[in-house]
């Protein structure tokens, strides 16, 4: 598991409907306050601020087809014009089960990114995809790598 330490950041967050929003500043919207969009928002700040992965190159919330299923991934990062990291946001509390990490994979089977991550805010791990091996990986890469 890797620990990861969130930079302080000022949300945007305001009440429409007796709900929480947020703004998205990758989709340049306002979204529904969920646990799980706490996760995702905390960890594109952790890539940005912390890991300096550009803002313009992250995807946020993309439909994909998996065989013939339509899915949608939490995050992608590009590099080089091809996706180099897909990740995964759970709302604290969720285990990082099997079924996380199967769907995951599922997911890098269409995108077929060189790092696959699962985090539910608390607890997150990263693997490296190495030809056909996976290796566990012990923190996320710099962006000049």
């Amino acid at each position: 598991m890797i620990n990861i330490a969130y930079p302080k950041f000022d949300f945007k967050i305001k009440q429409r409907d007796n709900r929480d929003i947020i703004y998205d500043e990758i989709r340049r919207g306002w979204f529904v306050l969920t646990p799980e969009e706490w996760v995702r928002q905390n960890f594109i700040q952790y890539l940005i601020q912390t890991k300096k992965y550009p803002a313009a190159l992250i995807a946020v919330e993309k439909e994909i087809a998996v065989g013939e299923l339509r899915k949608r991934f939490d995050l992608v990062i590009y590099k080089n014009a091809q996706p180099w990291m897909i990740v995964e946001c759970k709302q604290m509390g969720v285990q990082l089960s099997h079924h996380t990490i199967s769907q995951v994979l599922s997911y890098n089977s269409t995108i077929q990114a060189k790092y696959i991550a699962v985090s539910n805010g608390n607890h997150t791990v990263l693997w490296q995809i190495e030809l056909d091996s996976i290796i566990n990986a012990t923190a996320f890469p710099d962006w000049d790598v």
